[in-house]
């Protein structure tokens, strides 16, 4: 097991979104998964701990950590802490395309309102595929 959270994995809250706080720690922690800035078997901070770093009420990371462990991407341990789960949830193909489209029509939605283009996405996107992922 990996000591806790790099420095190259921090949740940063925006408070001004309209997004629940303890969705976007739910969204971030999936994020980082996703671009492999965290991998199976890294620790997380401590509910305290994330509480005091993002100045929020332990109960708002402990709902974010309770949702992410519901769905498998977490494990806690008793007294060691939590951690990034090893196993892969299997999903239908089918559920991963409504996902996955779901996701994009979002992204695309809010960059929109944001005043960005679907190429503005696109380009952004091929930066992030391009950075080697992150790890310690």
């Amino acid at each position: 097991m990996s000591s806790p959270s790099s420095p190259a994995f921090r949740l940063l809250l925006d408070l001004h979104t309209g997004v629940p706080v303890y969705r976007q720690i739910i969204d971030q922690v999936r994020g980082a998964i996703a671009s492999g800035t965290l991998s199976a078997g890294d620790q997380l901070p401590t509910v305290r701990q994330l509480a005091v770093d993002l100045a929020i009420n332990p109960n708002t990371v402990v709902r974010a950590y309770r949702e992410l462990e519901l769905g498998g991407l977490l494990e806690t341990h008793q007294g060691t802490g939590t951690f990034i789960g090893t196993q892969k949830i299997p999903r239908a193909v089918a559920e991963r395309a409504r996902q996955l489209n779901q996701i994009v029509a979002d992204v695309v939605a809010r960059a929109g309102a944001a005043g960005f283009t679907v190429q503005d996405l696109i380009e952004q996107l091929r930066e992030m595929v391009s950075e080697p992922p992150r790890r310690r």
